[in-house]
C-alpha cells in the first residue's frame, strides 16, 4: 500500500534553522509575556502585510471573540452559514446571535443582497468569511454596514499572501483576522492575528490579548490570547518562505486545473484582481453520492480528502437558527477539497487526478 497523502501536510522550515531560534530562547530564558522573537515576528508581519496595527495571538479562534468583545457585540451578528464552525462559535460564544445570511455559488462568500434582508435593529455587525481566500464582495458589504451603521468583522483565516486590488486582504473591515494553525500556507504551528485601521481599537486589543494589563497595572478586562517564543520562531522561519510555499501550491493548483473532468466537476471563480495563495483546492460535485464515490475511491488508495465546508452551518442545531439557506446547504453537500501542499509530488497529484475522473 503506497504512502498515505492527506488534505494538507504541514511546512517545516529546516531544522537548524529553527534550532538557532531555540538556542537563543535557552539562552534568555524568556519563553512568553511579550519575549523578543514575539516581537520580531510582529514587525515583520506589519511589513510584509503593509498593515500599521497587527497583534499576534494565540490562535485564529480567540481573536474573533476578541473583535466581539472590543466592538461591545451583544446582538445579532450577520454571518456566513460556509465556513469553518469556529466563526459562528465565536459570536455564539460571546453571547451574540449568529443570523445565517446565504453565500453566492460563484464565490461561496456570503452574499451581500442576502444581508440587507436580515437586517433589524437587533443588528450590530456582520461577520463574513473570505472563503478558501477569496474576497468577500468587500464594497458592497461596505457600502451595506455603512447605511446601517453597522461594523465589519471579516474572518480572514485563509487569507495570508491574499492580494485584493494591490493591497494584502486583511486590510479590509473595521477588523479583521487571520489563522497561523499548522495547516494553514503560513503557519506558527497554533497561532493568529488581528489587525485594524483603528488605532484606539488597536490598543483596546492589545489590552485585552494580555488580561487587560500591562506591567503590574490593570486597566481593562482581557483574557490570555499571547503567544510563546517557540511559536514566534516558527513564524520566523516560515515567513521567509511563503513566496516559494505559495509557488508550490501553485502547480499542484495548475495540474487540478489542466487534468479534472470539469463536465462533471466545478469549482469557486477567482476574480481577476486578486492574487490568490491557493489556501486550498475545492471542488464541487453534480451530487453528494458522486462525491462519496469519489471519496471512498481515494480512501481505497490511502488519499484522505475533506468535505471542507460541511455542513451548512445553519443547519447546526445548537446554534439556534433558523434561516433557511439553500445555496450553502446545496454546496455543502457538494464541497470537496484536495490534497495541496508545496511538496506534493506530480505522479501522486497525476495518481489523484486519474482516481477522481475514473470515479465520476
Amino acid at each position: 500500500m503506497s504512502e498515505k497523502i492527506f488534505v494538507t501536510k504541514s511546512y517545516l522550515p529546516p531544522q537548524e534553522e529553527y534550532i538557532a531560534y531555540l538556542n537563543g530562547i535557552w539562552e534568555r530564558h524568556h519563553l512568553t509575556n511579550q519575549g523578543p522573537l514575539v516581537l520580531e515576528l510582529e514587525q515583520k508581519l506589519r511589513q510584509y502585510l503593509g498593515l500599521e496595527h497587527l497583534h499576534f495571538s494565540s490562535n485564529g479562534t480567540i481573536v474573533l471573540q476578541m473583535a466581539l468583545k472590543a466592538l461591545r457585540i451583544t446582538g445579532e451578528v450577520i454571518t456566513t452559514p460556509f465556513s469553518y464552525c469556529a466563526t459562528s462559535h465565536a459570536i455564539a460564544w460571546e453571547n451574540a446571535t449568529p443570523i445565517f445570511a446565504d453565500i453566492r455559488k460563484e464565490d461561496l462568500c456570503i452574499d451581500p443582497d442576502c444581508i440587507e434582508a436580515l437586517i433589524t435593529p437587533k443588528t450590530q455587525a456582520i461577520l463574513a468569511t473570505h472563503v478558501y481566500g477569496i474576497p468577500c464582495q468587500i464594497e458592497r458589504i461596505e457600502a451595506i454596514a455603512k447605511q446601517h451603521g453597522l461594523y465589519v468583522i471579516y474572518d480572514a483565516a485563509h487569507t495570508f499572501g491574499v492580494q485584493y486590488q494591490g493591497k494584502s486582504l486583511l486590510s479590509y473591515g473595521d477588523v479583521s483576522t487571520c489563522s497561523f494553525h499548522a495547516t494553514k500556507v503560513f503557519h506558527t504551528v497554533e497561532g493568529g492575528m488581528i489587525t485594524t485601521p483603528n488605532a484606539e481599537l488597536s490598543e483596546q486589543l492589545k489590552l485585552y490579548r494580555s488580561f487587560g494589563h500591562v506591567g503590574d497595572d490593570y486597566f481593562d478586562i482581557g483574557i490570555n490570547a499571547k503567544n510563546s517564543e517557540f511559536h514566534a520562531a516558527m513564524g520566523l522561519c516560515n515567513l521567509p518562505k511563503v513566496d516559494e510555499i505559495i509557488a508550490g501550491r501553485r502547480r499542484v493548483t495548475k495540474s487540478y486545473d489542466q487534468h479534472l473532468n470539469w463536465e462533471k466537476l466545478t469549482k469557486p471563480t477567482i476574480p481577476a484582481d486578486v492574487e490568490w495563495n491557493h489556501a486550498y483546492y475545492p471542488v464541487f460535485f453534480e451530487t453528494e453520492a458522486d462525491l462519496l464515490k469519489v471519496r471512498d475511491a481515494l480512501a481505497a488508495q490511502n488519499i484522505f480528502v475533506r468535505r471542507y465546508f460541511y455542513p451548512s452551518l445553519n443547519t447546526l442545531s445548537f446554534l439556534h437558527a433558523h434561516q433557511s439557506c439553500p445555496v450553502s446547504e446545496y454546496m455543502a453537500v457538494r464541497a470537496l477539497s484536495l490534497p495541496l501542499y508545496p511538496d506534493l509530488p506530480d505522479h501522486d497529484v497525476e495518481r489523484i487526478i486519474s482516481i477522481i475522473n475514473e470515479n465520476l
